[in-house]
């Protein structure tokens, strides 16, 4: 029971965080062309708060994306921080 529940989260972040990364590169691909729909920053932050914090990371540094935004530049990497420290503290609470 709790090998599958890790499994499931597991799979959760894989997808979440191929997700988050894709989005960003379509904002990216967006931005290039005058006029475009874009991914609005509400919805870029949000993926990284709901565990897609390392493909927000890898997102902006492939596609070289959100860079200059001072929120994105801390925002990201402190989020995946606080992600990763939460998972350490869960792994060790409930182990």
């Amino acid at each position: 029971q709790q090998a599958r529940k890790v499994r499931v989260f597991v799979i959760y972040l894989a997808a979440i965080n191929l997700l988050t990364f894709c989005v960003y590169g379509a904002d990216k691909r967006r931005a290039k062309i005058p006029g475009a729909r874009r991914v609005p920053e509400k919805t870029l932050l949000g993926l990284a708060a709901i565990g897609g914090s390392l493909g927000a990371l890898l997102g902006m540094r492939v596609f070289r994306h959100k860079t200059r935004h001072w929120y994105f530049r801390y925002g990201i990497p402190a989020t995946l921080l606080a992600q990763a420290a939460a998972a350490v503290f869960l792994a060790q609470y409930f182990s």
